[in-house]
């Protein structure tokens, strides 16, 4: 059975205070301006998984920008991976631009199971990965609990989405860059890193891509199914990681989207960053 190496949850009451925190968190308010915009449970998404033949998924919130919505938004992810410890991968939210607040948030988060940080949206949340005061405390606390990060990623061209930013390819390569003094951190770049691994075919990008993956959420929504076999041929279908981004799409698509392309969910994520799960081929 696959790993969705990219899924939201969401406390169930959440939907109930939008009002309050679409005044309060500016990541809330860009992803859930619209009232009809999908937000998730654990158990919404155990369900979709079982259905869609999904063993694990790595479980996040959004890059919160408010620390109360983020503990909230933590707190509930650490008790859904408590219940589930088989089933979901815990990532933590934090905002890089709270300093040695978001470095203690992801320490405490570790403690209490949780192995990632994400997802991080650098536009609303206001920080700048060039920035190596702000981003130092966040890579510090993942290299010792040798954590990944999964950021935001977005195409410097191309038609607008809602959340789309302006996480480009220039600027991942800032957070790699400096995450290489660190090693124990993993970087995963969402979205296909925005095209980042095309640029592979550059030995000094190819080089610095030693610790960092990509996944395929919400790919029907970006590129054409020639994307799985281009990019598995530049960066090795080893460090693609299949992922839906639910739930605003179901793993179904993805794997359908996969099969179109003459391939299968099995052909990636072999150099899988959280360890092949117990009882795994």
């Amino acid at each position: 059975m696959a790993t969705d190496y990219h899924v939201h949850l969401f406390p169930p009451d959440l939907r109930a205070r939008r009002e309050r925190w679409l005044a309060r968190d500016a990541t809330f308010a860009d992803m859930f301006a619209d009232p009809a915009a999908r937000m998730a449970s654990a158990e919404d998404l155990l369900r979709a998984m079982d259905e869609d033949g999904v063993r694990r998924a790595a479980a996040m919130g959004m890059g919160w920008t408010d620390p109360a919505l983020a503990r909230e938004s933590n707190d509930y992810i650490i008790e859904a991976v408590r219940r589930n410890p088989e089933r979901l991968i815990g990532f933590c939210s934090v905002n890089p631009a709270w300093g040695d607040a978001a470095a203690s948030e992801i320490d405490r988060c570790a403690r209490l199971g949780l192995r990632g940080i994400g997802e991080l949206h650098p536009d609303t949340q206001r920080f700048d990965f060039a920035d190596d005061a702000v981003l130092r405390p966040v890579l510090e606390a993942a290299d010792a609990h040798g954590m990944a990060i999964t950021t935001h990623s977005s195409e410097p061209v191309g038609h607008r989405y809602p959340g789309k930013g302006s996480v480009s390819p220039r600027e991942l390569m800032r957070l790699i860059e400096a995450a290489r003094a660190y090693p124990n951190v993993k970087i995963i770049c969402a979205h296909w890193g925005g095209g980042l691994p095309f640029y592979a075919l550059m030995p000094e990008v190819a080089e610095a891509l030693a610790n960092v993956w990509f996944d395929t959420a919400a790919t029907p929504f970006l590129y054409s199914r020639r994307i799985f076999s281009a990019a598995a041929a530049l960066v090795g279908a080893d460090k693609i990681l299949p992922a839906s981004d639910f739930p605003l799409m179901r793993f179904s698509r993805i794997r359908r989207q996969i099969a179109r392309a003459g391939m299968s969910v099995d052909d990636f994520g072999a150099n899988d960053p959280f360890g092949k799960p117990r009882g795994a081929l």
